[in-house]
């Protein structure tokens, strides 16, 4: 499947890619929310789309992990946030999810039809932001926006610290 913005074609631009950069929260965030959605299910990822179009978000959708990868990989400022299914056939969530941690330290929302508390446990303790369980509720989706501002917020703060840190190592 190729990947799609629902425009035809792969901008990545978006009111969020100048709070990516550096600057102030844009006024009309969080319309702009770039999303990468990711699942292997092709009704899932119509209905996920339209749901996140519905709150104004920028969504990419494509139905499989190993896809999902080289598309964060390309597109490394690309996306704010990803939103994938647990279980695909390629590589299940867990594993994307430990990918990006690891190369693009994205937030993650993790969603599956399986709510079992061991696998929303096994999700949560392996970084995912949350876990949705399907079908996703419209709430939900209206409040991703968070997990984004969150991330952006703690890495804010050590940016901070660490200025704090070298400026005390420099006066002593």
């Amino acid at each position: 499947m190729i990947p799609s913005n629902g425009k035809g074609s792969m901008s990545m631009a978006s009111s969020s890619a100048a709070w990516k950069a550096g600057d102030v929260v844009p006024d009309q965030f969080p319309a702009g929310l770039r999303v990468l959605l990711v699942d292997d299910d092709p009704t899932c990822l119509v209905i996920l789309e339209k749901m996140l179009r519905a709150c104004l978000y920028e969504v990419t959708k494509c139905n499989g992990a190993e896809i999902a990868l080289s598309l964060l990989r390309e597109n490394k400022n690309g996306f704010d946030i990803v939103i994938s299914d647990v279980h695909m056939p390629d590589m299940d969530g867990f594993k994307l999810l430990e990918y990006i941690e690891l190369e693009m330290d994205l937030p993650v929302i993790l969603m599956s039809a399986d709510g079992e508390k061991n696998v929303v446990m096994k999700g949560v303790t392996h970084g995912a932001c949350d876990y949705l369980i399907k079908p996703v509720r419209m709430e939900a989706l209206k409040n991703i926006w968070q997990h984004v501002v969150r991330k952006r917020r703690n890495e804010w703060r050590e940016l901070e610290q660490s200025a704090i840190i070298r400026s005390c190592r420099a006066k002593y």
